[in-house]
């Protein structure tokens, strides 16, 4: 029974964790790096217009446009060597290089048509698919708290351009 209790008294002291002159974890500050970054808080489909692309044709009908685009793709591949020989009482060098540069013009175009209603006017407009974005900059300060800098919207074109099409009445 002596033993037991010795064993139980023993085990209740190695359970307790004992730090001499060690303050609680809750009284330690908290510290983070200062770091800045902008978040983005909302965001809807919005149409980004092509200046110089719109359209209107009717009344009743048919209403076509076409957009063209150039471009040019070019790669070049260049190439050095050079070769050295050395000898008793002499050294040799010989430096080649040389390059070759090819380039190919690429053109691209969509063109869409669309029936107008009758006395309505159709009205086409190119642009790109973009999105309206909500954003908020902001600090993480040393005592880790957050701090709003600045907050704003802004009109971020996507890659995806067509046209668009709507009708009125004038």
């Amino acid at each position: 029974m002596r033993k037991r209790a010795m064993l139980g008294a023993l085990l209740m002291a190695a359970s307790v964790p004992v730090v001499a002159g060690a303050a609680p974890a809750s009284a330690a500050p908290r510290s983070c790096p200062v770091t800045y970054g902008v978040l983005i808080t909302s965001h809807k489909a919005y149409r980004l217009p092509a200046k110089g692309a719109y359209y209107k044709d009717g009344p009743g009908g048919t209403i076509t446009a076409s957009v063209t685009r150039a471009t040019t793709i070019s790669y070049s591949l260049s190439a050095s060597l050079e070769v050295s020989a050395s000898y008793l009482f002499a050294s040799a060098k010989a430096s080649v290089s040389g390059s070759i540069t090819k380039s190919v013009a690429v053109t691209t175009g969509h063109t869409y048509s669309h029936d107008i209603s009758a006395h309505r006017y159709g009205n086409l407009q190119y642009g790109s698919n973009g999105y309206k974005v909500g954003w908020q900059s902001n600090r993480t300060n040393p005592n880790c708290s957050t701090t709003v800098l600045a907050t704003g919207t802004a009109k971020l074109p996507a890659t995806s351009v067509g046209w668009h099409y709507w009708e009125t009445k004038s």
